[in-house]
C-alpha cells in the first residue's frame, strides 16, 4: 500500500515526447550546442552534443510563439500567443516572473550587452530593462522606452553591436532606426526601398551597416556614413548671456564649448551618401544611409510561382544569410557579394523559422505544418538532428518490456519508436496508408505490432527495423484494436466495420481463426498476461464482454453483459481480473474464473468537461457524453489508470474503488473546451458574443459553431501506459511522461532510534559493512546509500550481499539500478548486480506476486543495463577502429625506417597489439 501511495502522489511531469516543434521561434543556446524549441505550451531543450532532450517544467496557458535567450544563457523570455510573457531562469528551470502584454508579440530580442530587451507589439516597440548581472537590477520588466514610428504592425528588430541603435521592420515596407539614448547627431531614421512587408533586418558586426529582407524575396544592402564611435551623446543647449550681463564660470565654460562647436561647424566637409544628396562630414555629421543595391532572392526558384520568403537569420561573424521560403527550401548566401553558398529543399511545407548557432556551421529549421525540427550542417551537408512528430493526433502508445522505448501510432499512418532516455525518435515506419489504431511491443521486445484502418496488421523487426510480416483478412476490414499473446506467437485484431476478431500466427504468417459473435464494432481486445493462459477478452459496442479460449478451442466463449457500450478492456497483471470501461463513464471489474462482477467505479464526474466559447451546451451537460477510453493497471495490480477525451487522467485504487489522484495533463487554452466556464462578459441578453462572426455584408450569428473551431481542436487522451516508476499518456499535445521523484519526501524504512548519518559513517569506518548498509537503507537517503555502497571494498561485496536480510535486498537492488544510470564505476556496480541476483535471484523471482515493487525494480535494472551496454559498445567500436588506424600507421612507418630501427619498431608493435 505504501508503494501505491508513493507512486500516485509523487508522480510529476518528466518529459514530453512525440512532438518536437509546434510553432514559433527556435533559438540556439549561447554555446551553440543546444536548441530551444517551443512545443505547444511547453519548451523543450535539445542537447545536440549529448543527444538528449528535456522539457522544462513550465506550462503556459497558451502556445508559446516568441522566445529569446539572454547573452549569458541564464534567462529565457518566452511569450505565448495571447501576449503573456514568462521570465524563466535556466538555472533553476522555473518561472521567475510573468508579464502580460495583452496583445500578441511578433518579435523579442535581448541587446548584445544584456542590459535591455526589445519587444515588437502592434505598431510599437517597447524596451525593457533586463534583470540580471548586466543591468545590476533584479526587478523584471521595467519599461524604459516606447517607440511609435511604424504605421503598421512591426515584424522584426535587431540591435547594433554596441546596443545603442535599434532597427525595426514592419508591414508598412519600411525600416525605422531608433536610439536608446538621446544623441546629438542622430534622429529617428527611416529606410524605405522595399515593396513588401519586412521579414528581417540585421546590423553588421562592429558597424552600423544594415541588411534587410522582405516577404517577396528582396534583399537590400545599406551603408552608414558614420561609425558607431562618431555618435555623440546629446548635451543640453548652452545658456546665452545678454549683453551687459555677467556670466559665472560655468557659463564661460559652456560658451567656450559652443565656440568650439561653431568652429567645427564652419570647417565641415561634404559627402555624397546617396546619388544626389550631399551630407556634411565632420564632428557634427548626422547619421545617413546609402542604398548599395537590391537583390531578388525569389528569382532562384525557377518555374515556381507564389513563393514567398517567410524567415531569415544572419551570422555577423561569417557574413552568412540564411532565408527560408514557403516551398520548403532555404538558401545560404555570403554577403556583401550575395554569393549563393548552399541551397536545399527540406520539406514540402513552408519553413516557419530559421536560426544559426554561434559558429555559423549549423542551420536550424522549423516547419509548422509537419511539426519538423531540423539541424543541418551545411559544410559537410549532413543532418545533425532530424526529428518530426505526428502531424496529426496520436492514437496509441506502448512501452517496451524494459521501458527503454515507447512506440506510438498516429492518424498520419506512421509508427514511431522513441528512446525514453534521450527523448528522440530513432525509427519511423510509414507502411500504413491510413490512421494507426493500435500498437504493441512483444514480450521479448524483439518486434512491434501495429493495426490500422487500412485493413492491415504489420510486424516490425527491432533489429533490422523492417516490416517482416503483413497480415490481412479475407475481406477488407478496418482494424480498430490489437492484442499480442505473452508467447509472441499469436496476434488478434478486432474489426470496426466487420464485427469479427481475426487471429493470426506470427511464425507462419497465416490467418488461424475468425472469432464471430459480436453484434457491434470490436473496439478493444486483450490477451491474458499469464504464461499458462491463452484466453482473450474483447468488448464491443453491443454492450458485451466476451471471454474467448481463442487458441485451444477456437470460437468457444463466455458472454458477460455490460451496463453500456464497451470502450476498453485490460487484464490485471496476474491475469485473474479484467477491467472494462463503458460509455456511461463506469469502470467495471470482473473475476475471470467465476465470470462475475467484483466491483465497479463511477468515474464520469472525475473526467471533467470543459466548455468552449462557441458551445451551446454547458460543461455539465457535455459531461454526460464523456467516458474513459483507455485503461492500464499498475505493475502491482492494485491501482488502475484511466484516461479519456478530457484533460484529466485519474488513478484509482481498485480494492477500495476510490480516486487516489487526478492529473490535469494540460492547461493549454489554445485547445477548445479546456476552461470549465466561459467568460461571462461575452454573455448578453441576445446571446453569446463569441458566436458572432465577421462577414462581407457585416456581422452575423454562426450557424455551425463547430466549423469555426480553432486549429488546435479539442484536447484528449487516447491512451495510457505504465512501466516501472513512470507512466505515459498519449495526448493531443504529444506523449506526456510522468515519473516518480523519490527526492520530494523523507520516506524512512524501519527507522530506529540512534540511526543517523553520523552513526552510519562511523559504522562504515569500523568495517561493519552489512550493518552500515542496512542503517543507510533505514534512513532511505539516496546520497548516503550511495556513499556506503561505494565505500564497501570490492572484495567484500559478496560477503555483504549474502548477509543482507531479504527485506533489504529489494531496496539495495533498487539503489544499485538507479546508480547504474549515471555512474562511472560500471564494473563495480555490475559486481553488486551479479552478487545480488546470484544469491537472491530465486527469492526475488518468487516474490513478484507477494511483493509487487520487485517488478518495477527489475525493469529499471534491465533498462539501465541495456543503455550502458549500448554506450560501451560504441566506445569499444571507436577504440577498435582507432587501434587499427594506429597499427596501420606503424606498418607504413616500418616501410620508411632503416634496417637498424626495424627491430625496435617490431618490439613496440608487439607490445601495442598485446595491449589492444
Amino acid at each position: 500500500m505504501c508503494y501505491i501511495v508513493v507512486f500516485c502522489s509523487l508522480s510529476q511531469f518528466s518529459n514530453l515526447l512525440g512532438t518536437v516543434y509546434r510553432k514559433g521561434d527556435i533559438i540556439f543556446s549561447s554555446d551553440g550546442n543546444s536548441i530551444v524549441s517551443p512545443v505547444g505550451n511547453r519548451i523543450t531543450i535539445y542537447d545536440l552534443k549529448n543527444n538528449k532532450s528535456s522539457t522544462l517544467p513550465v506550462e503556459s496557458r497558451f502556445n508559446f510563439t516568441t522566445l529569446d535567450l539572454s547573452p549569458n544563457g541564464c534567462t529565457l523570455v518566452a511569450v505565448n500567443e495571447a501576449g503573456e510573457a514568462h521570465l524563466i531562469s535556466m538555472v533553476s528551470r522555473t518561472v521567475v516572473h510573468k508579464y502580460h502584454f495583452k496583445r500578441p508579440v511578433r518579435c523579442l530580442k535581448f541587446s548584445p550587452d544584456g542590459k535591455h530587451f526589445a519587444v515588437c507589439k502592434e505598431n510599437k516597440v517597447f524596451v525593457f530593462k533586463a534583470p540580471g548581472p548586466y543591468s545590476g537590477e533584479f526587478n523584471p520588466f521595467i519599461m524604459e522606452r516606447v517607440f511609435h514610428g511604424a504605421s503598421d504592425e512591426t515584424t522584426c528588430l535587431d540591435w547594433s553591436f554596441d546596443s545603442r541603435i535599434l532597427a525595426v521592420g514592419s508591414k508598412d515596407m519600411s525600416i525605422v532606426l531608433y536610439s536608446l539614448e538621446k544623441l546629438a547627431n542622430f534622429r529617428t531614421y527611416s529606410l524605405s526601398n522595399h515593396t513588401d512587408s519586412i521579414v528581417g533586418c540585421f546590423f553588421e558586426k562592429d558597424s552600423l551597416d544594415l541588411i534587410t529582407v522582405s516577404r517577396n524575396g528582396q534583399l537590400c544592402l545599406w551603408e552608414c556614413n558614420i561609425e558607431s564611435g562618431d555618435l555623440r551623446a546629446w548635451e543640453p543647449p548652452v545658456k546665452r548671456v545678454r549683453e551687459g550681463e555677467e556670466s559665472d564660470e560655468d557659463d564661460e565654460v559652456d560658451d567656450s564649448r559652443g565656440e568650439g562647436a561653431a568652429a567645427a561647424q564652419e570647417g565641415r566637409k561634404e559627402l555624397h551618401t546617396d546619388d544626389d544628396t550631399p551630407v556634411s562630414k565632420g564632428s557634427d555629421n548626422k547619421l545617413h544611409y546609402k542604398h548599395l543595391g537590391r537583390h531578388y532572392l525569389s528569382n532562384l526558384h525557377k518555374g515556381q510561382k507564389d513563393v514567398y520568403l517567410t524567415c531569415a537569420a544572419y551570422h555577423k561573424d561569417t557574413h552568412l544569410l540564411v532565408t527560408g521560403f514557403t516551398n520548403g527550401a532555404f538558401f545560404l548566401h555570403e554577403l556583401p557579394d550575395v554569393n549563393l553558398v548552399h541551397s536545399l529543399s527540406v520539406s514540402n511545407q513552408h519553413i516557419s523559422t530559421v536560426a544559426l548557432n554561434n559558429t555559423g556551421d549549423w542551420v536550424a529549421l522549423g516547419c509548422q505544418g509537419l511539426g519538423q525540427l531540423l539541424v543541418w550542417e551545411w559544410q559537410s551537408e549532413t543532418y545533425v538532428m532530424k526529428q518530426q512528430g505526428h502531424f496529426n493526433n496520436m492514437n496509441a502508445l506502448a512501452y517496451s518490456p524494459d521501458g527503454q522505448f515507447v512506440v506510438t501510432g498516429g492518424e498520419d499512418g506512421k509508427v514511431k519508436i522513441w528512446n525514453t532516455s534521450s527523448g528522440f525518435c530513432f525509427v519511423t515506419f510509414d507502411k500504413h496508408t491510413s490512421g494507426v489504431s493500435a500498437v504493441q511491443f512483444s514480450r521479448n521486445g524483439k518486434f512491434v505490432m501495429s493495426a490500422s484502418l487500412d485493413g492491415t496488421v504489420r510486424a516490425y523487426d527491432m533489429t533490422r527495423y523492417r516490416n517482416f510480416r503483413t497480415f490481412t483478412s479475407l475481406r477488407p476490414v478496418q482494424f480498430a484494436c490489437l492484442a499480442l499473446d505473452t508467447s509472441g506467437e499469436f496476434v488478434a485484431a478486432g474489426g470496426q466495420d466487420v464485427f469479427e476478431i481475426y487471429l493470426w500466427s506470427i511464425k507462419i504468417g497465416r490467418l488461424v481463426e475468425v472469432l464471430s459473435g459480436h453484434e457491434g464494432p470490436v473496439v478493444s481486445v486483450a490477451f491474458n498476461p499469464s504464461l499458462t493462459s491463452t484466453s482473450l477478452a474483447s468488448v464491443s459496442w453491443d454492450q458485451t464482454l466476451r471471454l474467448w479460449n481463442a487458441v485451444e478451442s477456437g470460437g468457444t466463449h463466455e458472454t458477460l453483459r455490460l451496463s453500456a457500450d464497451g470502450l476498453c478492456v485490460t487484464y490485471k497483471p496476474d491475469g485473474e481480473e479484467v477491467a472494462v470501461a463503458t460509455l456511461d463513464g463506469q469502470i467495471t471489474f470482473f473475476n475471470c474464473k467465476t465470470s462475475t462482477q467484483s466491483s465497479s467505479i463511477e468515474g464520469r464526474n472525475d473526467l471533467g468537461s470543459g466548455r468552449s466559447e462557441t458551445d451551446l451546451v454547458t460543461a455539465k451537460q457535455s459531461l454526460q457524453g464523456k467516458a474513459f477510453t483507455s485503461l492500464c493497471y499498475t505493475a502491482d495490480g492494485k491501482c488502475i489508470l484511466a484516461g479519456g477525451q478530457s484533460k484529466n487522467v485519474c488513478i484509482y485504487n481498485v480494492q477500495e474503488a476510490l480516486l487516489i489522484k487526478k492529473f490535469e495533463i494540460t492547461q493549454n487554452r489554445s485547445f477548445d473546451a479546456v476552461d470549465d466556464f466561459i467568460n461571462r462578459r461575452k454573455m448578453t441578453e441576445f446571446g453569446n458574443l463569441a458566436l458572432v462572426e465577421e462577414r462581407e455584408t457585416g456581422r452575423g450569428w454562426q450557424h455551425c459553431p463547430e466549423t469555426a473551431r480553432g486549429e488546435e481542436g479539442r484536447h484528449g487522451c487516447s491512451g495510457v501506459q505504465t512501466r516501472g516508476q513512470a507512466w505515459a499518456a498519449a495526448t493531443t499535445e504529444g506523449l506526456i511522461v510522468y515519473a516518480l521523484d523519490p527526492g520530494l519526501v523523507f520516506d524512512p524504512f524501519e527507522l530506529e532510534l540512534g540511526v543517523t548519518p553520523t552513526s552510519v559513517r562511523t559504522t562504515l569506518q569500523a568495517q561493519e559493512n552489512s550493518r552500515a548498509l542496512m542503517m543507510a537503507i533505514k534512513l532511505n537517503e539516496k546520497e548516503l546509500i550511495q556513499e556506503v555502497i561505494e565505500g564497501i571494498p570490492y572484495k567484500d561485496v559478496e560477503l555483504t550481499v549474502r548477509s543482507l536480510p531479504e527485506s533489504y535486498v529489494e531496496r539495495t537492488l533498487k539503489h544499485v539500478s538507479v546508480a547504474l544510470e549515471s555512474t562511472r564505476h560500471i564494473e563495480f556496480y555490475l559486481q553488486w548486480v551479479q552478487c545480488l541476483l546470484t544469491n537472491h535471484g530465486p527469492r526475488l523471482r518468487a516474490a513478484k506476486v507477494t511483493r509487487p515493487g520487485v517488478v518495477p525494480v527489475l525493469n529499471m535494472l534491465h533498462k539501465n543495463l541495456a543503455r550502458r551496454h549500448d554506450e560501451l559498445s560504441k566506445i569499444c567500436d571507436f577504440t577498435k577502429y582507432s587501434l587499427r588506424f594506429i597499427n596501420r600507421l606503424g606498418e607504413l612507418k616500418l616501410k620508411d625506417t632503416g634496417p637498424d630501427e626495424k627491430q625496435e619498431d617490431d618490439d613496440s608493435d608487439v607490445l601495442m597489439s598485446d595491449n589492444s
